[in-house]
């Protein structure tokens, strides 16, 4: 399932592609999310995309430029959630595990306010399918026993399935933005 997931995101990405970014900014800047993410100095955590996952760098400049504070992901060991260290759109990037983009090491840790979630797939319940590593399931479950977070989750309108599997561990997401809406999700 997730290399379907995979090649009908990489379908959706070699024909969207920026045209998505673009309207994933606009439909998270049009939001409520906006007032929860811009001009309180709240700390959103982005990620850096990798492979055809939808780019959140146009939407996180624009936050950056309304007022909000951010931060990109490490993987700081196997099994363990992820590490937040802030992260402004001129800093420079060092290659992190798995080869992901991260803040250099002595970045401050922060902890976000809201969490922007790559994925493969979603489900019309706000659940997620990713690369099955579980670092989101997991870094979501610690921030949420620590208080108040809300996780974004980014993606293609064309990645929703109805058929997603879902464990007790996987964590369901507030809200999902895509290039033609921002799907809340409550309860």
């Amino acid at each position: 399932m997730r290399a379907a997931a995979r090649d009908a995101r990489d379908a959706l990405a070699s024909g969207l592609g920026a045209a998505a970014a673009t309207g994933i900014a606009a439909r998270f800047m049009s939001s409520p999310l906006r007032g929860l993410a811009a001009g309180t100095g709240a700390i959103v955590a982005g990620y850096m995309p990798m492979r055809s996952e939808i780019d959140p760098r146009l939407l996180m400049d624009r936050l950056a430029a309304a007022g909000a504070v951010l931060c990109l992901p490490d993987v700081v060991a196997e099994g363990t959630p992820l590490e937040f260290r802030r992260w402004s759109p001129d800093d420079r990037l060092d290659s992190g595990r798995f080869g992901i983009s991260v803040p250099a090491q002595g970045a401050e840790v922060l902890v976000p306010d809201l969490v922007l979630v790559p994925m493969l797939a979603f489900d019309r319940e706000g659940h997620r399918m990713g690369y099955g590593g579980g670092y989101y399931d997991r870094t979501i479950a610690r921030l949420r026993e620590q208080g108040d977070v809300l996780a974004i989750g980014l993606a293609f309108s064309g990645q929703v399935r109805d058929d997603l599997p879902v464990a007790p561990h996987d964590m369901r997401l507030d809200w999902i933005v895509t290039e033609s809406a921002a799907l809340p999700f409550t309860g």
